[in-house]
């Protein structure tokens, strides 16, 4: 059975599955979301026995309905290879009592790996099945990861253009020497002199307007997206949690069918959708444990209902987290509207207009399987300091702001019985300062690069290849903009009026 994929700002704009990842966002504004999530019909002690590409096979085959089986597999086997410095692809560490789902082992050593690593090849083979002679510009806007990501992913790709808009000074220094060294004909990277959500607006207004999309067709463009926005970047996303239970399952670590909880640091909302959706499909999770840094917009709406951007922006270690409007929770926002697009409107047009929107108490009940909690910037430094203490194993300031999240979870609601899988979304070498400063080592005067090795002689563990790549490499990319300049700079890379 084909599953389509309706827009969460109609509920119409069906498109199939390829249509969906080359549109990146609906015409309408909206998101592409399924008309229903398909069940996970295989056994656990099936998969429990499985490849992690055979896995993402597995899951999905449901989602991308006209994909062939040869066309889905081939992408699959091209994206996970040996770019993965470990062959598991995505390891699980048992660190204390909780398990940590390592999505750190790809070229640019974050968790958005996971997902770009397939989406150029799920894209060029929707351009092909949908007869695209266009060259497609690949448009993002990053808080951090999803940039070098999608550099990687898509450089020197036939038929693609990539521009990637990031804040200048709201990213960590490994992150923007990352972006900026990133070789390719086809790649362009633009610092904004504002923040990701203004950055993301001007992207997302970009694809909404009529005007300039018809300008891109005469001359041979179309835009798509490479952010968790796409369909092609969400679906793939769904694919290791299911992994990671089956070998929980496999290792002993949980019996078949047990519950788990599942514990996500959140900034776009795309990563615990995902589990939300793999939850959906059959995947016995309890809790969906969403965490916040001091930008702390989704703890407060997970409290009150109420969802308030009108809130000082806070820059802070976890930068990827530093997102005061999270896109991928438009999708949820509509499936607890009772995939009611005309409500789901309505809230997104209060976003839009006044800066925040309250679901209503028939909403709100919906939103039990979530727990939200938020970690201060001194939480997060004295979390990494102590499991690395106690354990010695290094936490980048991401996963552990989920790390003294799950610890808060704990202590509120006593549940200390039900088994944890904690998604570890970064290396700690690209977040080195913050790192070494919360374990107490004395960075002052130490370049980037030196503390680089410090932390590998501390940790024992080897500097990721991705960090040796760019020690020395010059910067190619040295353009910034004002906000209000993104739409002129994006016309004067693809040479149009």
């Amino acid at each position: 059975m084909e599953l389509r994929y309706v827009s969460t700002r109609s509920g119409k704009e069906s498109a199939t599955a390829s249509q969906a990842i080359l549109k990146g966002l609906a015409p309408d504004g909206g998101l592409y979301v399924p008309t229903q999530i398909p069940a996970l019909d295989m056994d656990f002690d099936e998969l429990k026995e499985m490849t992690y590409q055979e896995t993402a096979y597995a899951v999905m085959r449901k989602f991308l309905t006209d994909f062939t089986e040869e066309e889905l597999r081939g992408c699959i086997e091209k994206a996970y290879d040996g770019k993965f410095d470990a062959a598991e692809i995505a390891p699980l560490a048992k660190v204390g009592d909780a398990h940590y789902l390592e999505l750190f082992h790809g070229p640019t050593i974050a968790f958005k790996d996971m997902a770009l690593s397939i989406l150029p090849h799920l894209l060029m083979v929707s351009a092909k099945k949908n007869h695209v002679e266009n060259e497609i510009v690949i448009l993002t806007a990053t808080s951090g990861d999803t940039g070098k990501a999608a550099l990687s992913g898509f450089a020197d790709v036939k038929g693609t253009k990539i521009i990637v808009f990031y804040p200048k000074n709201g990213v960590s220094p490994i992150q923007e020497k990352q972006m900026v060294t990133q070789k390719g004909e086809n790649a362009y990277v633009v610092g904004i002199h504002g923040n990701f959500d203004q950055a993301q607006a001007g992207v997302k207004q970009m694809f909404s307007d009529p005007g300039l999309a018809e300008r891109m067709r005469q001359s041979g463009y179309q835009f798509s997206s490479a952010n968790s926005i796409n369909i092609g970047r969400l679906t793939p996303q769904i694919v290791y949690y299911v992994y990671a239970y089956a070998k929980l399952y496999r290792q002993g670590e949980i019996a078949k069918g047990e519950q788990i909880n599942v514990v996500v640091p959140t900034g776009n909302f795309g990563n615990i959708l995902a589990a939300f959706y793999a939850k959906q499909m059959g995947l016995p999770i309890a809790k969906l444990i969403c965490a916040s840094n001091e930008n702390k917009v989704l703890y407060d709406f997970f409290s009150t209902g109420i969802y308030d951007k009108n809130r000082e922006f806070m820059l802070t270690s976890s930068p990827s987290m530093d997102i005061l409007i999270s896109s991928n929770l438009e999708r949820l926002i509509y499936q607890i509207a009772g995939n009611d697009a005309k409500k789901n409107q309505e809230l997104m047009k209060a976003l839009s207009l006044e800066g925040k929107y309250e679901i209503t108490e028939a909403m709100k009940a919906q939103l039990q399987d979530f727990y939200g909690n938020f970690a201060s910037e001194a939480e997060t430094a004295r979390q990494i300091r102590d499991v690395f203490e106690r354990t010695g194993y290094v936490l980048d300031p991401h996963t552990a702001v989920a790390s003294n999240v799950y610890e808060k979870y704990k202590e509120e609601t006593k549940d200390t019985g039900t088994k944890a899988l904690i998604a570890s979304t970064a290396s700690p070498y690209k977040f080195t300062r913050s790192v070494m400063d919360a374990i107490g080592r004395d960075c002052q005067g130490m370049e980037d690069f030196a503390l680089v090795d410090e932390l590998s002689r501390l940790s024992g563990v080897k500097v990721p290849g991705a960090m040796e790549e760019i020690r020395n490499a010059e910067p190619v990319h040295r353009a910034v903009c004002e906000v209000e300049e993104m739409e002129g700079t994006v016309k004067k890379i693809l040479g149009i009026q």
